[in-house]
């Protein structure tokens, strides 16, 4: 019965987002500590892994959600703001991070919703 409960498309789809948010944070990270060096391009979780969840996601398959991973991948609309070829734009950065940091926050809300009903079910109480 619990196992079933973790492996509802909601649910998974809404960790498999959670994951992408943790890897998208660490790319800002990285984007901003490379902000000077000559030639870094700037990353980002690839676009296609959206599409591919919102894909996943409307289908119900959970194995199709399951094997989802959100990877890394140099931003190609990004381009040079500097003669050194570096494709960071420190604003852009921090306005990502904080909307990354808005989406973490709900995910992690919609995860513990789940949770709490598991608690209920159990105890009795919230």
């Amino acid at each position: 019965m619990i196992e079933a409960m973790f492996n509802q498309p909601v649910y998974l789809t809404v960790k498999k987002m959670l994951d992408a948010t943790a890897i998208r944070h660490e790319a800002i990270s990285s984007n901003i500590a490379n902000i000077e060096t000559p030639g870094y391009k700037r990353i980002d979780i690839a676009p296609a892994f959206k599409d591919e969840l919102i894909r996943a996601s409307a289908s119900k398959s959970i194995d199709q959600i399951k094997s989802l991973k959100p990877r890394l991948e140099i931003d190609q609309t990004a381009v040079p703001n500097t003669k050194d070829g570096n494709t960071v734009q420190l604003e852009k950065e921090l306005i990502e991070l904080n909307q990354n940091s808005v989406a973490h926050a709900v995910e992690t809300q919609l995860i513990t919703a789940s949770l709490l009903k598991l608690r209920l079910a159990i105890t009795g109480k919230l």
